[in-house]
């Protein structure tokens, strides 16, 4: 079983042990990640729904990331990343959120923003109210562009179950 099965099914199990809901932003890893919690057996249970939100427009108009967010500190970013978080529990029934927006290459990059560079956010919630903690983060992969979005997902995966097993 791959480490994101592995991590998808231990999440899964936390998940259910608080009836919780989970929803994901993805925008670099398009969608596997959503795919991996899918690979699961009885996910319906605790998974909601996925947004992969590949473009500008799509976080936009998905998620509801303002455009001048976006124009500001750029599509890989963690006020970005947050707001992807935040805008999939606004347009979901779940209570954690997951967000991930990077740069898988092999193009793209910058001095400022090398190949790697990937900002995460994740957000919950206990109750119908507002989030009551995010978390965001950057870090640095390095690889190909397969071994940069399967990092990825293992990283925002390991990050939802932290909270989960915690909560």
């Amino acid at each position: 079983m791959s480490i994101l099965l592995e991590l998808s099914e231990t999440l899964g199990l936390a998940l259910q042990a608080r009836g919780w809901q989970l929803a994901l932003a993805e925008s670099c890893t398009g969608g596997m990640v959503a795919q991996s919690v899918t690979a699961i057996a009885g996910s319906s249970g605790w998974f909601d729904r996925g947004f992969v939100t590949y473009s500008n427009a799509a976080k936009n108009e998905m998620l509801g990331v303002p455009n001048a967010l976006i124009d500001e500190f750029g599509a890989v970013s963690e006020p970005v990343a947050e707001a992807m978080a935040l805008g999939a529990l606004q347009h979901s029934q779940a209570q954690l959120s997951a967000a991930i927006t990077g740069i898988a290459g092999p193009g793209g990059g910058s001095p400022h923003k090398p190949v790697g560079t990937v900002c995460f956010a994740w957000a919950y919630r206990a109750n119908d109210d507002a989030p009551e903690a995010i978390v965001v983060e950057t870090r640095y992969f390095e690889g190909d562009r397969a071994d940069i979005r399967e990092q990825a997902a293992s990283y925002l995966l390991a990050g939802l179950l932290k909270i989960a097993a915690s909560r």
